[in-house]
């Protein structure tokens, strides 16, 4: 596997003569590919340089008889030759993307929305730890202040390193969530469970997706909040549907009718490339395990036990007892957990060639 370092170091240097060009920042979409692809393959040959620096200095610890220092270094060259392999390993194409996320209450009432609403704020503030930007597209409330609905999108600042970009990790965070606590609504302390869907999509540019403008029925109403109230008194909400596919997405956070078109378009562009990708993994026979489109609670992801200060995923068999910093945005180990499966799976595919 490490033989097609070398021929990446020629694609390295080849990028980086072509990012010296002006002529290429004038293509601000080409530009951001460069980059994507430069960082990726920077960390990869960075690694691989690690590496054989070890080697190197291993064997000359060796002929010196300096067997402190080559104790330590027999150690160390299995760990960069690990890392360096799973750097290899590869990846998602989406990997690098930013992320659409969608979150729906599920079975649960006013219980299941205001679990929602905690789902937001976790990822929300695993985001603000990461130094990315959350903005909320679109969000149906409740009266308790709950959502029955958000949309959320979630961008990197910069190039992220390889597998550090929002979709990287968060697409493992699709499926159902179920929830066991005391709803703020019961008056017998008696704990309820609920649950809530989570979908994460890539977000996808304009040149990911293709559009028909003839394709599309757009219409236009009234916005409204919890129980029906009106949030204003013109026609600013927008209902876009797909026609080819029968995608429907709606929009009305924005007071301006533009504003709402522009968020239902990134909603459905991503909607739009996220079927076409599960259709080509399906096609593959690869199709993807990490979401499910149900918010059902037998057909849940991952389990917060309030009670307990418990949280367990059931695709790993993670769990833990910091429930209320899991909650606060300390998802790494949870996420960690989810990456390493990945990981482990494809390296066994590999093998399996």
């Amino acid at each position: 596997m490490f033989e097609a370092v070398e021929s990446l170091i020629d694609e390295h240097a080849e990028l980086e003569g072509q990012m010296a060009d002006p002529a290429v920042h004038s293509d601000p979409r080409r530009a951001r590919d460069l980059g994507r692809r430069y960082a990726e393959l920077t960390a990869i040959i960075r690694a691989y340089r690690d590496w054989q620096h070890a080697r190197e200095d291993l064997v000359a610890a060796q002929e010196l008889h300096m067997d402190d220092e080559a104790a330590d270094l027999e150690r160390r060259v299995p760990e960069l030759a690990e890392r360096l392999e799973r750097m290899l390993v590869p990846r998602d194409p989406a990997d690098g993307k930013d992320v659409i996320l969608e979150i729906k209450g599920g079975e649960g009432g006013d219980e299941s929305a205001l679990f929602a609403a905690d789902l937001l704020r976790m990822y929300s503030r695993f985001a603000e730890r990461r130094g990315w930007k959350v903005e909320v597209l679109d969000a149906t409330e409740t009266a308790l202040g709950g959502y029955k609905s958000v949309t959320a999108a979630v961008k990197a600042k910069g190039t992220p390193e390889p597998g550090q970009a929002p979709y990287a990790l968060l697409k493992f965070e699709g499926g159902v969530h179920r929830v066991q606590r005391v709803p703020v609504t019961e008056s017998q302390g008696r704990i309820h469970t609920s649950a809530a869907g989570v979908l994460v999509l890539p977000e996808a540019e304009d040149v990911d997706v293709q559009i028909n403008d003839n394709d599309l029925r757009i219409d236009v109403f009234r916005s409204s909040g919890p129980g029906g109230q009106s949030v204003n008194t013109t026609d600013s909400a927008v209902r876009i549907t797909h026609l080819p596919t029968g995608i429907v997405v709606s929009c009305q956070n924005e007071k301006s009718q533009l504003q709402n078109k522009e968020q239902a378009m990134r909603i459905l562009r991503s909607r739009m490339l996220d079927a076409a990708q599960a259709a080509a993994d399906a096609e593959a026979s690869d199709a993807r395990r990490s979401q499910v489109r149900t918010v059902d609670r037998s057909e849940r992801v991952r389990t917060y036990n309030f009670p307990e200060n418990r949280i367990s995923d059931h695709r790993t068999g993670f769990k833990s007892y910091n429930l209320d910093q899991v909650i606060d945005g300390a998802l790494d180990d949870v996420i960690g957990s989810l990456v390493e499966a990945d990981l482990a799976e494809r390296l066994a595919a590999l093998e399996d060639r």
